[in-house]
């Protein structure tokens, strides 16, 4: 897998963060350097660690002897991940479930976190799909880490100077870019 195929498949997941993040900004009062350099972590530590599990697990079951097939499955396999993922995406902004916009004095951290562990299964997929295409692990660590920090921060700071409204575009190109990425794996890898 290329750098650019990577990204576009990590930006994808990340944009969910951004709709998720960007909801919070829109209802806490004053936003907590500290605690958001916490929440920064936390969401970087453990999309990074779903996506370095699912690969590791794909890598570690197809290292015996691989025929050609079994290659073809993966890819097969891969691109059907990531075009549910897109799907959801999509699903979800259609949806374009409203939130009550109230200004809460403290960040709901409780709340905050049953939504994003719901959501850190869809990052394990990806892990999955991406180890079955040879996706370098080093890099994908890197641009997870990178990429959910700067969506929590610019979807936190959004949130809370405009509103909720731009998460329905976070998804939709979250949707967009894993369709493409499945696009990409049926026509460079299985074509």
């Amino acid at each position: 897998m290329s750098m650019i195929e990577e990204t576009v498949v990590v930006l994808g997941l990340s944009l969910e963060i951004f709709g998720a993040m960007e909801c919070q900004g829109s209802l806490v009062a004053k936003i907590e350097k500290k605690q958001l350099l916490v929440f920064c972590a936390i969401l970087a530590a453990g999309q990074a660690l779903a996506l370095g599990i699912g690969n590791f697990l794909s890598t570690f079951l197809s290292r015996h002897e691989i025929q050609a097939k079994e290659i073809f499955l993966g890819q097969a396999v891969a691109a059907a991940i990531f075009l549910f993922l897109g799907i959801r995406l999509l699903v979800k902004a259609w949806r374009n479930e409203r939130i009550v916009e109230r200004r809460e004095e403290t960040f709901q951290v409780k709340r905050f976190l049953r939504i994003y562990s719901k959501g850190i299964l869809f990052t394990f997929l990806a892990g999955i799909a991406l180890g079955f295409l040879g996706g370098s692990i080093p890099v994908l660590l890197a641009l997870t880490l990178l990429l959910t920090t700067l969506v929590t921060v610019i979807g936190m700071y959004t949130g809370y100077r405009l509103g909720f409204e731009h998460k329905l575009k976070a998804y939709v190109l979250g949707g967009l870019l894993l369709i493409a990425g499945s696009l990409d794996v049926v026509f460079r890898y299985m074509g």
